[in-house]
């Protein structure tokens, strides 16, 4: 599973080929949940509250991009990377 991003110890993932509805895996250290990509909440799993936090917020802000993602990994290639929220967003 490709991992797309990375910010503050979160790792985001996404399968090639993945079931409905669309989603990404969010893994924090021992937590992992399946996060929908359309509300940013958590579908399954779990997350710590903070992690949460800001895989949500970072769902808001790369919308766009986790869809084209999913499109793009439902036909069986691999996913773009994605700015986490540390990156440096000046540039």
């Amino acid at each position: 599973m490709p991992t797309i991003s990375w910010f503050y110890g979160i790792a985001i993932r996404m399968y090639v080929v993945d079931h409905p509805p669309p989603h990404f895996h969010a893994v924090y250290g021992e937590f992992e949940a399946n996060v929908s990509i359309e509300t940013g909440k958590v579908l399954d799993g779990k997350l710590p509250r903070r992690a949460a936090r800001l895989v949500s917020e970072w769902t808001a802000l790369h919308r766009e991009e986790l869809r084209a993602n999913w499109a793009i990994a439902r036909k069986g290639d691999q996913p773009e990377r994605i700015a986490g929220l540390d990156a440096d967003q000046g540039n």
